[in-house]
Order: structure tokens, then C-alpha cells, then sequence
């Protein structure tokens, strides 16, 4: 059912406004975007005890790929879940997570936002499910997506799932993303390569194969 309260005074509808109504002189154009997902956590869910050191090793690749990326003038959007809370922001965040010590302070060390990098809050475990990605994406012409980020056997594969169905090429390179366990991590990579049609090759190799 549509919402009947006027826009200017319903809450969702403004916040939605606020995340969709993007100023397209503003918006970069980009091809290829790198999408870097839940990368900014609080680790402090049952199992994240697992997740902890690999996502720092991730976070360390991830932020060389972003470095490599920006230096080439493709956009860098994070996808960050809400937690739950749905009157979260980014940057707060951000900020709160980077005061608290222990590796979330770590991963954001290595992978704060940069300026001109864009942020989509996520409800679900897909970065397009529920958010306004799909516009973004249209609106900055991309075609592939470069994914990175926790876990390789969730939300990154479920990302990558969507980005299938809307026939993205897709590179989720594998020092880029960490699971609650290397077998977890790799039985996730190989139904993105198999299933999803994914390049899996970690970030240096395939830049150098792309060099070639």
C-alpha cells in the first residue's frame, strides 16, 4: 500500500528521498565501481570471534584495490549494513566504530571513506536488496563491479547473486573478502566462479593479467 502522509512529513519517504535523489552533475560516471561491502562492523555478532583477523588480512588488500581504483578515476561505493538500527548513519558510524579499538578500528583505519566516495545503507544481506544501488549504478553507467568485503559466503555472494541477475560482470577477488572459516570462504568462491560467472583471482593477479 502506498504511503498516505504527505512526503515532506513522512520520515521513510524523506529518507529514502535522501538516498535516491542524487544530483547527477555530482555523480561520477563509471564503468566499473568497487563496492565494499560491511566492511565498516562492529564484529560483534556470535562467530565474529572467526571473522576478526581475516577481515583485517581482507581489509588490507581491499584497501590497495581501492587505492588502485581511485588512482584510475573509478568510483568506490560502500555498502553498509544498518545493523538493525534504522535510524543509522555512515559516518557516525564510522567515527563511533573507529574510537572503539580492536579490529573494527583497524579495518577502518586502513578503508575510511575517502572524499568523493559514495555510501548506500543495506537492511538485507544483498547490497541492491532494499537500497537505492540499482540507481546509482544506472545513473553512473556501470557495467562491472569489482565486490569486496564480509563475509565471501554471505552478504558478498548474495551481492554478487543480484549482480548476476542483472548481468554485471563481476570480479570478487579473493584476498579481498574473509568468512568465518577458510572452508567457508572457499566453497563461496567457487560457486561465484561456477554459478555466477565471477573472476575469483586475487586483485594483484588480475591487474597484472589485465596489464598483459
Amino acid at each position: 500500500m502506498a504511503c498516505r502522509t504527505p512526503r515532506k512529513w513522512c520520515p521513510a519517504c524523506v529518507r529514502v528521498r535522501k538516498e535516491t535523489d542524487v544530483d547527477d552533475k555530482a555523480l561520477p560516471k563509471s564503468r566499473r565501481v568497487l563496492l565494499l561491502v560491511d566492511f565498516i562492523n562492529p564484529l560483534d555478532f556470535p562467530g565474529s570471534e572467526l571473522l576478526a583477523a581475516p577481515a583485517v588480512e581482507a581489509a588490507k588488500a581491499a584497501a590497495r584495490l581501492a587505492r588502485h581504483m581511485r588512482a584510475a578515476g573509478e568510483a568506490v561505493i560502500y555498502a553498509n549494513d544498518n545493523f538493525g538500527s534504522w535510524t543509522s548513519d555512515f559516518n557516525s558510524m564510522v567515527t563511533t566504530l573507529a574510537k572503539g579499538g580492536g579490529p573494527s578500528a583497524a579495518i577502518i583505519r586502513l578503508l575510511r571513506p575517502k572524499r568523493g566516495d559514495l555510501t548506500v545503507l543495506k537492511p538485507m544481506h544483498s547490497a541492491f536488496y532494499g537500497s537505492p544501488l540499482d540507481i546509482l549504478l544506472q545513473k553512473m553507467g556501470a557495467r562491472s563491479l569489482v565486490i569486496a568485503g564480509l563475509a565471501t559466503d554471505i552478504c558478498v555472494q548474495l551481492t554478487a547473486a543480484d549482480g548476476f541477475l542483472r548481468q554485471m560482470k563481476m570480479h570478487v577477488p579473493e584476498d579481498c573478502t574473509a568468512a568465518e572459516g577458510e572452508d567457508k570462504k572457499q566453497a563461496a568462491l567457487a560457486y561465484m566462479r561456477e554459478i555466477l560467472k565471477c573472476d575469483t583471482a586475487p586483485f594483484l593477479k588480475a591487474h597484472r593479467r589485465k596489464a598483459q
